[in-house]
């Protein structure tokens, strides 16, 4: 261990052993003793004092603190950005000429959650007033999203998180739109998650640490760590994230002071069931951020834990964070390249994945006894976990998945220009995309939706798709100047292929983007159609030969008059190809696309 880690871990030693008082004595001269801190950890800082607690910040370090209003929220409020750099760097232009790594945190995305909005102050309070700790971040700039929900920050109460032990109040869980903004990173429905786009797109950050409070299982850690899926990195990168990073951050933790654990989501009941790698899917912050390459993290503090050691605890994961992304950096940047670079020439994208139970790793894993006992409100047994009973021992980790669903990658995607929402989404993402600037007919492979299944109630302001089948057919197709071309050559090939296939787990598709298509227009009326079915059925002999087939062999198919009808109907020039068709298609001729040069220009 160099010596610059050896102070750094004595550092977070001493900040634990001081506690929260010991703080406040040394840094009251300071002015920047936080609300957190004033109420010896019982408080967590408001919307307004927090915004106020960095601008100071700025204003009084102006050479390593920046704060920016980068755009809106449903808050009718700015998206805040702080800005912790040891050279200066406040654009993402001078980080990119500097080849600084990028590590992003963002906060109270879950306001009732707001460990991290507290450990964030002290984190950029602590960094831009310490020289020592400047010195040991000196390949990296890192960004601060000080409270993300800011319309659930607002809405401020005691009581909505049950289960939690402390602060006194906090914020809610939906934000202006009663949406939960963890769900919102592929649909978009409100303006914070297409600002943090924004903020994402602009940076391409290295890390990302998205600060929560976590419910579910009892057991002695305050602090847990879920991480991006590795089997979605890639190869490279999630070998490097399995076998080099994480274990980094672990020891790290524990030479701190505060031993963690993999996110506990349980295969049963309790812990001792074992515990499977949460499966985040690009809905979520670390699966979007897995989208563009980037090794995304979901700090999980334990929320039976006191507020006081669930701040501290996320302070000294943000320090751990920090520090191996410095130590790393040449490393990770590579890596990062790499990843980019492969993705652009890669031909198999997997869309789908199970968990593969035959996989298991043994973790040592510190819990409670579980127990049972009658209610006092039911008579019945009830669950508890007993804590004069701690245990220490080995249980399973399930932490592999393998892909279910293999699609390979069209040479291009053609949108037309009518799906604008899409296109908006695509262009924000920073997606290249050209238009057709004069009408053309193309050949391509179109999808029709076979078949789905549609939540029977509302999900996050939508009735969610899944399990989708689909069929393909090569087709014309007439496009038009100004319908849109995907050239499938970048490295944002993951975002566009996870979004555009609509088997895709988040798929624009399965967020209902689409669902006009699903939607018959034209239909026939029974006594004039009669004649004409007589007809097709005469000129048509496989058709007639299909429909006799069927009245055959399907006894109730034969009884039924309407049923008859709907069969030649659908299989005649008179049904509508577009009922069902999906609207993006597949462009998949292996041809020089020179051609298209002269009638594709780069959108801007």
């Amino acid at each position: 261990m160099v010596k610059h880690e050896k102070m750094f871990i004595y550092y977070l030693a001493s900040l634990v052993f001081w506690g929260v008082a010991g703080i406040s004595k040394l840094l009251i001269a300071q002015n920047f003793i936080t609300p957190f801190e004033r109420s010896k950890g019982r408080e967590t800082a408001t919307y307004q004092e927090t915004i106020e607690f960095y601008s100071a910040l700025a204003r009084k370090y102006p050479k390593y603190v920046r704060i920016n209003s980068y755009g809106a929220t449903d808050a009718g409020k700015p998206l805040h950005l702080v800005i912790l750099s040891q050279n200066s760097i406040f654009l993402a232009s001078e980080a990119k000429k500097k080849n600084k790594r990028i590590f992003l945190i963002n906060n109270a995305i879950h306001p009732g959650e707001p460990d991290g909005v507290d450990a964030s102050m002290l984190f950029a309070r602590d960094w831009a007033m310490q020289p020592q700790l400047r010195k040991m971040l000196s390949e990296i700039v890192i960004l601060i999203i000080p409270i993300y929900n800011i319309e659930g920050a607002l809405n401020r109460g005691c009581c909505s998180r049950a289960n939690q032990n402390g602060p006194i109040a906090y914020g809610f869980r939906g934000n202006g739109q009663n949406l939960d903004l963890n769900r919102d990173f592929i649909k978009c429905d409100s303006r914070n998650a297409r600002t943090f786009i924004q903020i994402f797109q602009e940076w391409d950050p290295d890390f990302l640490a998205d600060n929560h409070t976590t419910n579910g299982a009892d057991y002695q850690y305050t602090m847990t760590l879920l991480a991006t899926q590795h089997n979605k990195l890639g190869l490279k990168m999630g070998n490097y994230l399995k076998k080099e990073l994480l274990p980094q951050i672990y020891n790290a933790m524990d030479s701190a002071g505060y031993a963690i654990c993999p996110y506990v989501y349980t295969k049963g009941e309790t812990p001792e069931s074992g515990i499977i790698e949460f499966w985040d899917t690009p809905r979520y912050s670390t699966g979007y951020a897995a989208l563009f390459h980037c090794f995304g993290f979901v700090p999980e503090a334990h929320m039976l834990k006191p507020f006081k050691n669930r701040v501290m605890a996320t302070y000294t994961l943000m320090h751990c964070l920090a520090r191996i992304l410095n130590r790393n950096a040449p490393t990770i940047a590579k890596l990062r390249q790499e990843s980019k670079q492969q993705v652009v020439v890669q031909e198999d994208f997997a869309l789908s994945w199970n968990l593969d139970t035959l996989k298991v790793n043994k973790i040592l894993f510190k819990g409670y006894a579980v127990e049972r006992k009658p209610s006092k409100i039911t008579q019945l047994l009830r669950l508890y976990y007993n804590h004069n009973e701690p245990y220490e021992k080995e249980i399973a980790f399930y932490d592999e998945y393998s892909p279910t669903l293999l699609i390979k990658k069209p040479l291009a995607y053609i949108i037309p220009q009518a799906w604008y929402r899409v296109i908006e989404l695509l262009k924000l993402n920073q997606v290249v995309l050209h238009r057709l600037r004069q009408d053309t007919v193309l050949e391509v492979e179109v999808y029709y939706i076979e078949d789905y299944k549609t939540l029977s109630k509302p999900y996050e302001h939508h009735y969610l798709h899944y399990e989708v089948k689909v069929r393909k057919e090569i087709q014309h197709i007439q496009y038009f100047a100004g319908d849109y071309v995907i050239i499938t050559d970048q490295p944002r090939n993951r975002y566009i292929i996870e979004t555009l296939e609509p088997q895709g787990e988040d798929s624009f598709f399965c967020w209902n983007f689409f669902d006009s298509i699903l939607q018959q227009k034209e239909y026939y009326s029974d006594y004039i159609f009669e004649e004409v079915a007589d007809s097709l059925l005469q000129v048509i002999p496989e058709l007639k030969l299909a429909f006799e087939k069927k009245r055959i062999q399907n006894i109730e198919f034969s009884k039924n008059a309407r049923a008859q009808l709907d069969f030649i109907y659908y299989h005649s020039p008179y049904y509508e190809k577009q009922h069902n068709r999906y609207p993006i298609t597949r462009y998949l001729k292996n041809i020089d696309f020179s051609f298209l040069e002269k009638s594709i220009s780069k959108d801007k």
